[in-house]
């Protein structure tokens, strides 16, 4: 029996998660949302101060929820990168603490492997698989030829389609984050407004997202200019048939010419209705597998960096307490740290 207690702190939420061969004990979460909306984005040393403040209150519930102790982990495992430097600092502080004074290994885990795992709570695996990763801060293509092997194919040479998601949504008048609210404002547009799709013509599965929002800002400027009306609705399904296309039309490519048996989905943008339903019926009938993270899964938690670190542990995979973070840390590095 192996007892895994595992800790996510990259960004705005503080997580708490405990594992027991596989099968999920406690999933605490506590989200800062509500804190960084009135920003317009997440506030970085604010971000800090909130982890400081629930993580003891995090592990207490977790503990609480599971009906376990300290004593009880076979490991502590924590998100080391990518993330905000200083959010990433306390989660890693905590768990090196944990780690120390229960003697007890640290296993360190990438935060998109944890996303990539998420899956793993409603399916298996079948390599070789793709993952599209798509998140606030990452947009990649990554292939799976077996457990803890990562191969990135594309990914974004700017801003991630989260964060652009984001920005759109603020010259829109829209909240923070931009996803949801962009996504149910296209369900009543039409692609009336003539966008453009970058690296279309491209031979790569690379993404860029920059010049999608730096389109859509300047065009509601030269309509507010014109004292023409901006059609929100229309506008949010004209940038998101862009935005998610080219994540569409790359990623089933990828999977056709990597002959891939699954396409796992993986990241906060996984929870877009239109990605969701696009991806369906475009693997449909072509006997590519298709595995969607339930929406739980899709923001962070710490139930993905216990996953991960469950085949880590298996593979003893193990730092030492002298390990720092990584805010830039690649998937493909998970090993060197």
């Amino acid at each position: 029996m192996t007892r895994i207690l595992a800790i996510e702190s990259s960004c705005d939420e503080t997580a708490v998660a405990i594992n027991e061969d596989g099968k999920l004990l406690a999933n605490v979460v506590s989200s800062q949302v509500a804190v960084h909306e009135k920003y317009g984005g997440v506030m970085p040393e604010i971000a800090s101060r909130l982890h400081c403040e629930n993580i003891s209150v995090c592990l207490k519930e977790a503990l609480e929820e599971s009906k376990l102790s300290f004593e009880d982990m076979d490991a502590f495992a924590v998100t080391r990168g990518p993330g905000l430097i200083g959010c990433l600092h306390v989660g890693l502080q905590a768990a090196k603490t944990l780690a120390m004074l229960y003697d007890k290994p640290l296993i360190p885990v990438h935060h998109l492997a944890g996303h990539i795992y998420a899956n793993e709570y409603v399916g298996r695996f079948k390599f070789p698989l793709l993952c599209v990763v798509v998140s606030g801060g990452n947009t990649e293509l990554v292939i799976m030829r077996g457990d803890l092997d990562f191969e990135i194919i594309g990914e974004t040479k700017d801003d991630a389609v989260g964060e652009c998601y984001d920005k759109v949504a603020r010259v829109l008048g829209m909240p923070y984050p931009g996803g949801l609210p962009i996504d149910r404002a296209s369900k009543l547009g039409q692609h009336t407004y003539d966008l453009p799709v970058p690296l279309a013509h491209k031979d790569s599965y690379d993404f860029s997202y920059s010049g999608l929002k730096t389109s859509v800002i300047n065009l509601a400027n030269q309509i507010k200019m014109k004292g023409e009306e901006l059609r929100i609705n229309d506008m949010a399904k004209s940038f998101q048939d862009v935005a998610i296309g080219m994540i569409l039309d790359k990623a089933c490519k990828a999977a056709r010419n990597y002959h891939v048996k699954q396409v796992v989905l993986a990241g906060g943008v996984s929870a877009n209705s239109y990605l969701r339903e696009q991806m369906k019926n475009r693997l449909d009938g072509t006997g590519i597998d298709l595995i969607i993270p339930p929406l739980w899964c899709t923001t962070d938690n710490a139930a993905m960096i216990a996953k991960v670190a469950e085949h880590l542990y298996r593979e003893k995979i193990f730092a030492p307490l002298t390990l720092g973070v990584d805010p830039n840390w690649r998937i493909t590095d998970f090993r060197k740290f």
